[in-house]
């Protein structure tokens, strides 16, 4: 099938991974390409199959699964990380976002949000869930320099630059609300309510309610 997601999934309990493989290939769109069970095997299969994403846990033998993201610019690959982790810890959280992680996700994620974050990461954005997402906003609010940090987290997750008040009408829109229904919420004027919706979908280079729907849901937008 064409514009499958092409998948590599790394770790070391091979249980583990046949059931996230099963998981995965349920979705008509995904296909695990190839299995590791620790990071150097991870990297190898990067070199020969670049596949679209690889999807790794962290503590294995040999090599862990940071070190294996952290490698992967020195391959030149397009291949992008999602981080699948038991631990919530803080350390291996900001860890996996320094060595280039586009997601981490505890494996007790739901299959909802594990392909919400697929999808995410495969488009060129960013996930992390709630809790995660509370862990990196209180490590880099503590750092100096840390606001700014924060808000480039924040602008990856959002490529499209959508101004404030346009993922309010965003997230309004999603919920079905009609023009006149979000001019009476935001107390704005209906022809406003237009001109921003206008704006929001050219950014995001959609046509219809149908496109906006599914593009928000693959940036984590709505």
């Amino acid at each position: 099938m064409n514009n499958q997601i092409r998948i590599a999934l790394v770790d070391d309990h091979k249980l583990v991974r046949n059931g996230i493989k099963s998981l995965l290939e349920e979705e008509t769109d995904l296909e695990v390409v190839a299995e590791g069970a620790n990071g150097l095997e991870a990297l190898e299969i990067v070199k020969d199959l670049n596949p679209d994403l690889l999807i790794i846990d962290v503590r294995m033998p040999e090599m862990n699964g940071i070190e294996a993201v952290g490698k992967l610019k020195s391959y030149k690959s397009t291949t992008k990380a999602i981080v699948l982790s038991m631990h919530d810890s803080e350390d291996y959280i900001i860890q996996s976002i320094n060595a280039g992680a586009s997601g981490y996700l505890l494996k007790d994620t739901d299959k909802k949000e594990f392909i919400k974050a697929i999808h995410a990461v495969y488009n060129g954005g960013k996930y992390f869930s709630g809790d995660i997402s509370n862990v990196i906003v209180s490590n880099f609010l503590r750092s100096s320099g840390g606001q700014k940090v924060v808000e480039n987290v924040v602008k990856e997750s959002d490529p499209f630059g959508l101004t404030k008040k346009e993922r309010q009408i965003l997230s309004l829109v999603l919920k079905g609300k009609t023009n006149t229904e979000i001019a009476e919420n935001l107390q704005n004027s209906k022809r406003t309510v237009e001109t921003h919706r206008f704006n929001l979908m050219k950014k995001m280079n959609v046509k219809n309610l149908m496109e906006l729907s599914s593009l928000a849901t693959n940036y984590n937008l709505n």
